[in-house]
């Protein structure tokens, strides 16, 4: 089996990662999962979404940028707070996403420029099980 299948949506290309990927704030992980999409678009960097259910976001606080209208959708963007430091609108995720990107919705996408991303392979520290 694959680890990626490619949805083509219009302008944007979906693609649907089953390896692992892991989201860092610092050192800190803020996501895992194996169920990860990877959404680009000519002209912009490949942006990752995580399943809602697989991001912590106990330090997350709303952005003033939050419920902004984008071309994207409605979005929602947070500020990751942790350890000292900010990551002002690192994460965001649009609730309302328009039809080419309704993948997305109940997903959260981080800004790369302020995390770290590792795909393949178990988190940092992680122990891989015997059987």
């Amino acid at each position: 089996m694959s680890d990626t299948r490619t949805l083509q949506t219009g302008r944007y290309a979906i693609d649907h990662i089953r390896k692992p990927v892991t989201v860092y704030f610092h050192d800190d992980i803020f996501a895992s999962t194996d169920h990860a999409l990877l959404v680009r678009e000519e002209g912009a960097e490949p942006i990752y979404y995580i399943p809602r259910d697989r991001v912590h976001t106990a330090f997350f606080v709303d952005s003033d940028r939050g419920g902004v209208p984008e071309a994207k959708g409605q979005a929602r963007f947070w500020t990751i707070s942790a350890m000292n430091r900010a990551g002002q609108d690192a994460a965001w995720a649009y609730t309302d996403p328009v039809d080419e990107l309704s993948a997305v919705r109940d997903h959260i996408a981080f800004d790369p420029t302020q995390v770290r991303i590792e795909v393949g392979g178990p988190p940092a520290g992680a122990v891989k099980e015997t059987l």
